[in-house]
């Protein structure tokens, strides 16, 4: 008698792909490697499997990563996008890259867009839903006339760090509006780059006090693909405007593992 062939459980949690970033442990030893935060945040308020992805074209493809995943959460990273994926050249200014990430995260954001598979984009992986539906960045925001430093405070504890810094200010009746039961709600702030043109189907439904755009989905997309440029991920249980951003995540996730599937449009828009 045979024995029956190996199948993933019906009550297994949804899988999230969590993008992971490269570093070096020891200053010599590279790993790809993800916040014990997001982790928490996925498994503690989306109810989800967190599942940390190498991020590097030699390792994983993307119809790989759709087949596998779920959901996706494109995290925050000290490397930015590199330049020329927005058409402009490098400078100093726009700082140190990870070129194998942008390899997979960019092509990532347009399928999944195009499947209705869902996202959540935090900090870079914002800027890189931006990047990928065409838009461009500011390399550097501090240096725009206006703009206050939005940049991680470079000393005290890691909650001071992560703590609220300013409002965040949502359209009216838009979708953050009505997901957070709030016109306006205070956020931290951690980064260094930001949306100078947003790409075609790229809508701001939200802007900080000097006019940096903070929250972004993608236009008449069939999946959920909201995304952020704060870090919700800081105090995700306890934090009013975090929980809800990723519990609706979690609830499309459940949904895209359930064998729910968004009506893609038969000729898509381009970016």
């Amino acid at each position: 008698m045979t024995s029956p062939s190996p199948c993933r459980s019906h009550d297994r949690r949804p899988v999230v792909g969590i993008i992971g970033n490269m570093s070096l442990l020891n200053s010599e030893y590279a790993v790809h490697a993800g916040g014990v935060m997001n982790s928490e945040a996925v498994a503690q308020v989306s109810g989800c499997l967190p599942l940390i992805i190498p991020s590097d074209p030699r390792f994983v493809s993307v119809a790989e990563l759709l087949d596998l995943c779920d959901g996706f959460l494109l995290t925050g990273g000290r490397p930015n996008v590199h330049p020329s994926e927005y058409g402009e050249e490098e400078t100093p200014a726009h700082g140190c890259f990870d070129r194998c990430r942008d390899a997979v995260t960019l092509p990532l954001i347009r399928a999944c867009v195009e499947r209705g598979q869902p996202f959540l984009g935090i900090c870079r992986g914002f800027q890189e839903v931006n990047v990928a539906l065409g838009g461009t960045l500011h390399p550097e925001i501090r240096d725009l006339p206006g703009r206050m430093n939005h940049r991680m405070p470079p000393d005290g504890t890691i909650e001071e760090k992560f703590a609220l810094r300013h409002p965040v200010r949502f359209v009216e009746g838009g979708v953050f509006h009505r997901l957070m039961g709030a016109p306006e709600v205070m956020t931290n702030t951690l980064h260094g780059q930001g949306i100078a043109r947003p790409g075609g189907r790229i809508v701001i439904d939200g802007h900080a006090p000097d006019g940096t755009p903070e929250a972004i989905y993608v236009k008449d997309a069939p999946g959920f693909t909201l995304s952020v440029q704060w870090h919700p991920e800081w105090n995700a249980i306890g934090d009013p405007v975090s929980r809800p951003l990723f519990t609706a995540f979690g609830a499309a996730v459940a949904a895209w593992a359930q064998g729910v599937r968004p009506v893609v449009p038969a000729i898509p828009v381009s970016a």
